[in-house]
């Protein structure tokens, strides 16, 4: 499993748009990127885990097993990986505009799940949105539309 994401990490680490890009890299990237988001605080929940278990299966029709481990690879993608970069640019070569957002408001979805927003993940919401090339009104409008139905 390391050696696998360990690949991945260095075959998207290149920036020339000519590494093929597979449905499972599209999502250890985005899994990645919301394992990150709910582990910046220093505490991952049981409730955060679960959250992300059932939006990475609902987002891309896994099942609970296979869900879970894509968070457990994304959990060693994210300890392995030195910046979000790697990530980001797959999806953002890869992905609709449309499906970026889902990203980011998958994002929000986390943060919000333990009822709180730490300036971490605000931040880290931040840096992935600029990155998957989300505007700060979409960003902020998914994140208004999150915090208004948590």
């Amino acid at each position: 499993m390391l050696a696998a994401i360990r690949r991945f990490l260095a075959e998207m680490s290149g920036d020339d748009g000519k590494v093929a890009v597979s449905e499972d890299d599209i999502q250890l990237a985005a899994a990645a990127l919301l394992f990150h988001v709910v582990a910046v605080d220093g505490i991952v929940s049981d409730g955060e885990r679960a959250m992300l278990s059932d939006l990475l299966a609902r987002r891309f029709a896994l099942s609970p097993e296979d869900a879970k481990s894509l968070v457990s690879a994304a959990e060693s993608a994210d300890a392995e990986a030195v910046d979000l970069y790697g990530f980001t640019s797959v999806l953002k070569r890869k992905l609709e505009v449309a499906d970026r957002e889902r990203i980011i408001e998958m994002m929000w979805k986390l943060v919000y799940t333990d009822g709180s927003l730490h300036e971490f993940e605000d931040n880290v919401v931040w840096r992935v949105a600029e990155l998957l090339g989300v505007s700060s009104q979409t960003r902020i409008r998914l994140k208004q539309s999150v915090r208004g139905n948590g």
